[in-house]
């Protein structure tokens, strides 16, 4: 996944990746809250869910350490991180702030 991670959260668009875990409950009642943000916003935000399991690498790299942890890139850079699960409205009043 690295290469692909790099090339793609060094786009112009806003990527909003998802770093979780296969037994995280958290992570699953934070799925489907981004897949509907995903929906709304297509074509202004990439929404990509990362497992910090398979992908220890890139996790270790932007100092995953709890999951969820969403992080906001943009040409490569974090704009915005949060852990925890973040509802509907307070992501897309954040995000606006970024599109």
């Amino acid at each position: 996944m690295k290469g692909n991670f790099n090339s793609i959260v060094q786009s112009g668009m806003p990527v909003l990746v998802d770093f979780f875990a296969e037994w995280c409950g958290p992570c699953k009642a934070q799925s489907p809250i981004l897949a509907e943000v995903a929906r709304e916003l297509t074509g202004k935000l990439k929404v990509i869910k990362i497992d910090v399991d398979k992908n220890a690498e890139v996790a270790g790299r932007f100092g995953i350490r709890s999951v969820p942890t969403l992080a906001l890139f943009k040409n490569g850079q974090i704009l915005w991180r949060q852990s925890g699960v973040a509802d509907k409205a307070n992501l897309m009043r954040i995000l606006a702030g970024y599109l």
